[in-house]
């Protein structure tokens, strides 16, 4: 069994864009920057954005963090990101999710103009993914296939098996598995919870997505010998014995099921990192071709 580290993998992004931004700088060409906004006072939001801008400080990316009251209406949240689509400094948009249920998600994700959706969300860059477009991919799926490119994982003719459907993880890593490309050509089944036999269609799977946001769901018995183990999951659990007084699990059992596996991510330091690192090379891509540079 090994590891896929996502911490390693990251820092090892990161530093290769840091490297990038530092030629920009001494060529006194723009740099790229991100846009983070916040809405209400989220424990775990607040987390997930202050990992994004401290990853944009380390690179060497300009960050804006902009915090916003749960109780803004939702026309002026819109007319916040069409203020920063018009902003010809901002490279990248990404609008902290969930969102104050008076808020529509769908409506502020297709607000966001395509060419600075970095999380990769709107329908037109979700589109371009599903046809096999040049696009920003959603930061969570690409994370992971960066993840199996860096480990020179073969995933052609394997069988993978993706437990969840959310438009943010299960449907486009469904997509992208199956896709014509490096990190993909694999015969993709999609479970969910209506899924019949859910564990016996995981015991048939070379590939393992897990991402139905329910800790430890996948047990020993699910994961067949040699099988590839991707845990997107993580949701905190009371745990007295730890002095925060809770611990962060995934939605697979890993003790029990990482002896049965070739490779497994952990919780955390697996997918986690690797989401980051996927919005900041979406981030630098932006940058690039807003100001005709050549991609990465």
């Amino acid at each position: 069994m090994e590891l896929l580290d996502g911490q390693l993998v990251s820092r090892t992004i990161k530093e290769g864009l840091r490297l990038k931004v530092a030629q920009l700088t001494a060529e006194g060409r723009k740099v790229p920057h991100l846009a983070a906004v916040l809405v209400g006072n989220n424990g775990a939001s607040e987390t997930y954005v202050g990992a994004k801008v401290k990853a944009c400080a380390e690179i060497g990316f300009k960050s804006t963090l902009v915090r916003l009251d749960d109780d803004i209406s939702e026309n002026k949240l819109l007319g916040i990101i069409d203020d920063l689509n018009d902003d010809p400094d901002v490279d990248g948009i990404l609008v902290q999710l969930p969102l104050p249920k008076h808020i529509s998600d769908e409506k502020v994700i297709n607000t966001i103009h395509p060419s600075k959706d970095v999380d990769g969300f709107h329908p037109v860059n979700v589109g371009k993914m599903v046809q096999g477009l040049p696009t920003f991919i959603s930061a969570t799926p690409h994370g992971i296939l960066l993840m199996l490119e860096h480990y020179k994982i073969n995933t052609k003719g394997k069988h993978a098996v993706v437990v969840g459907r959310s438009n943010i993880v299960g449907r486009p890593m469904s997509i992208l598995l199956s896709s014509n490309t490096p990190t993909g050509n694999c015969t993709v089944t999609i479970c969910h919870s209506h899924t019949h036999n859910l564990a016996e269609i995981c015991r048939q799977a070379d590939i393992i997505v897990a991402a139905l946001g329910r800790p430890e769901f996948v047990k020993a018995d699910m994961v067949k010998e040699g099988a590839i183990v991707i845990d997107v999951g993580i949701t905190r659990v009371p745990d007295s014995t730890r002095k925060s007084g809770f611990a962060l699990k995934g939605d697979v059992k890993f003790d029990e099921v990482a002896p049965r596996c070739s490779y497994i991510t952990p919780v955390p330091g697996g997918v986690g990192p690797m989401t980051i690192a996927a919005l900041m090379k979406n981030t630098f891509l932006a940058c690039e071709e807003r100001n005709g540079a050549t991609q990465i």
